[in-house]
C-alpha cells in the first residue's frame, strides 16, 4: 500500500507518494508559476485583422489574446484534431467566421510571452487521466505511442462501447492517451464520466457569465492527486490545509467519489513532510551521488542529451567472493535507480552502468529485477537489454521538468562546469589579457582587480613572471584583492 501526503501553502503546493515509509514519488507546484495553458475562457472578438487571417480576443487578461483561422472551430467540419482543416486557398476567411463584439468559447494553448499576449484555440479539448475529451468533434484517436495495429483497434473498439452513440445523448470524440493502453473498462469509463461533468460544467458558466470570464482552469496539483494519482494500492490522501481540504473534497465528491473516501485532514503538530523524512529525502535527490545501505553508492549526471548513472561497489566487502560482492550491489542498485529516476523526474535518453558481471544468470537476475522496479513507475518506460559494452539503455518519458532543473539554476561561479579553474590558471589569463591590452593601449599603469587567493599567487609564487611581464611592456602593474571577487572573476583598469 502506498500512502498520498499533501504539503500546502500559498505559494507552493508539495506532493509526496509514500510505500513502507520509503518515498517513491515527489510532485510540486508553485503558484507564481502555473501557466494558463489548458484555460478556457468566455471571450469577446475586438477586433478581426483580415490581412493576418486572424482575431484579437478579449478574455479578461492584461493584454488581447491571439486567434488564428487555424485555430478556429468550424461547425460540420469532422474529423478535424484541431483547427480549421480546410484545404489551402479554399479555407473560409476569418471574416466571414468571426465579427467585433462575437461571444466566443476558447482555450489558451500558449501563455503570454514579454509583449505577446496568449495564443488561442476555438477547439477545446479537456485533458483527464488517461483520455483528452474533444467535446466538438465526434471521432476516437488513439495516441500514436500505443503499440502495434492490433492493440490499437482492440482499444478503438472498447472505448466506442463505452463512449456510446451521438443519438443517445452521449456526443464528443475521445483521444487516448499513452497510459490509456492498459487501463480496464471500469477506469476508462470513470476518466469518461469526469470529463464529460467537466464540460457541462463549462457549458452551463458560458451559459450565465459575461465575456471575459474564466469557465475553466486546468487542475491544481492538488485537484490532479485525485485524478492521476489515486490507485487501488492508494491507503490514504492526508494534507495539511484545511481549506484545501475542504476544496479537494468538494472537487471529489462531485467527480471522484472513491477516491474522496480516502481523504484526511492531517492536524498533528510536526509537519506533515517530517512524517517520512522526506524533506531530507528531498536533499538528497538533488545530489549526484546516492549512497546505497550496502556501502556501494550511485552517481547521477544529467546533460542537455541524456542522463547516465554509474554504479560503483564503494566499501563494500560483504558478500563471500567478488562476484557475489557485484551481483548484490547491481540487485540493489536496480531498485534504487528506479526510485530516484521517479523522485527526480529524470526524462529522456538515460544509459545506467552496473558493475561489469561475468556470470550470465547474473545479468539476467538484474536486468529482471530492474524491470520489475521500473513496472512501478507512471511514466512510459522502454528499457531495452545489456549492450556489448554492459551498458542498460532505457528511455523514459519527458512529463515535465525535472526535479533539479526546477529548484535549482546553474552555479554563478562555475557557469554549470561543475569546476572552476585554478588560482595558476587565472594568473596566467591575466598576463595574457595584459599583453594584449599593452598592444591596443598605452596607459601610465596597469591595475589588477582580482580574487585575494589569485593575487597572493602573483605576489608570491608568479612574482617573477609578473615582473617580467612589466618590464617586457614598458608599463608597472599594480595588484588590488577584492574580497567579494571569486577565483575567475577580475578585472584589469587602465589608469
Amino acid at each position: 500500500m502506498e500512502d498520498i501526503l499533501i504539503n500546502w501553502t500559498p505559494q507552493e503546493t508539495r506532493v509526496a507518494v509514500v510505500e513502507n515509509g520509503s518515498l517513491q514519488e515527489l510532485h510540486m507546484e508553485r503558484t507564481l508559476e502555473r501557466g494558463l495553458v489548458g484555460n478556457v475562457y468566455s471571450g469577446r472578438v475586438a477586433r478581426v485583422l483580415p490581412g493576418m487571417q486572424s482575431a484579437f480576443i478579449d478574455i479578461g487578461l492584461e493584454r488581447a489574446a491571439f486567434l488564428h483561422v487555424a485555430d478556429l472551430h468550424v461547425e460540420g467540419a469532422p474529423g478535424q484534431v484541431r483547427g480549421h482543416h480546410a484545404e489551402a486557398g479554399t479555407a473560409t476567411p476569418i471574416e466571414r467566421l468571426l465579427f467585433e463584439g462575437q461571444a466566443l468559447t476558447v482555450q489558451v494553448i500558449k501563455d503570454p510571452i514579454g509583449t505577446k499576449g496568449a495564443r488561442l484555440s476555438s477547439q477545446i479539448s479537456i485533458a483527464g487521466r488517461m483520455l483528452v475529451f474533444l467535446p466538438q468533434d465526434e471521432h476516437i484517436g488513439i495516441s500514436q505511442k500505443i503499440g502495434s495495429h492490433e492493440a490499437r483497434e482492440q482499444l478503438r473498439a472498447r472505448m466506442q462501447l463505452l463512449v456510446g452513440k451521438p443519438e443517445e445523448g452521449a456526443g464528443g470524440g475521445f483521444i487516448l492517451r499513452t497510459n490509456a493502453e492498459d487501463a480496464s473498462d471500469a477506469e476508462l469509463a470513470a476518466d469518461i464520466a469526469y470529463l464529460r461533468k467537466a464540460w457541462a460544467s463549462i457549458r452551463q458558466r458560458a451559459a450565465t457569465l459575461p465575456p471575459g470570464s474564466l469557465l475553466h482552469q486546468d487542475l491544481s496539483l492538488v485537484e490532479r492527486v485525485l485524478r492521476d494519482l489515486v490507485t487501488e494500492r492508494t491507503g490514504s490522501i492526508r494534507i495539511d490545509s484545511k481549506a484545501q481540504h475542504e476544496v479537494l473534497r468538494g472537487f471529489g465528491e462531485t467527480f471522484m467519489p472513491a477516491a474522496t473516501a480516502k481523504l484526511e485532514h492531517y492536524k498533528g503538530e510536526r509537519p506533515i513532510f517530517d512524517l517520512n523524512n522526506i524533506d531530507a529525502e528531498l536533499a538528497r535527490a538533488l545530489a549526484r551521488r546516492v549512497d546505497l545501505k550496502s556501502g556501494g553508492y550511485l552517481i547521477f549526471d544529467q546533460t542537455e542529451a541524456m542522463t547516465t548513472v554509474d554504479v560503483n561497489t564503494g566499501g563494500f566487502v560483504g558478500a563471500r567472493n567478488f562476484d557475489d560482492t557485484i551481483f548484490k550491489t547491481n540487485l540493489e542498485a536496480a531498485g534504487s535507480i528506479a526510485r530516484q529516476l521517479r523522485l527526480r523526474n529524470l526524462g529522456g535518453i538515460i544509459i545506467v552502468d552496473f558493475i561489469d558481471m561475468t556470470r550470465e544468470e547474473h545479468k539476467t537476475a538484474v536486468l529482471t529485477e530492474f524491470r520489475k522496479q521500473i513496472g512501478k513507475d507512471r511514466t512510459k518506460v522502454t528499457l531495452g537489454g545489456f549492450t556489448q559494452l554492459g551498458l542498460v539503455e532505457m528511455t523514459r518519458k519527458r512529463t515535465r521538468e525535472s526535479l533539479s532543473r526546477m529548484l535549482c539554476e546553474p552555479c554563478p561561479t562555475c557557469e554549470g562546469r561543475g569546476q572552476v579553474k585554478t588560482a595558476r590558471t587565472v594568473c596566467y589569463d591575466i598576463m595574457r589579457e595584459i599583453l594584449r591590452e599593452a598592444r591596443q593601449f598605452s596607459p601610465k599603469e596597469f591595475r589588477i582587480v582580482a580574487a585575494a587567493n589569485v593575487v597572493e599567487m602573483l605576489l608570491d609564487e608568479e612574482s617573477q613572471h609578473l615582473a617580467g611581464l612589466s618590464d617586457f611592456i614598458g608599463k608597472p602593474i599594480s595588484l588590488s584583492a577584492e574580497p567579494a571577487n571569486l577565483t575567475e572573476h577580475y578585472d584589469i583598469v587602465l589608469l
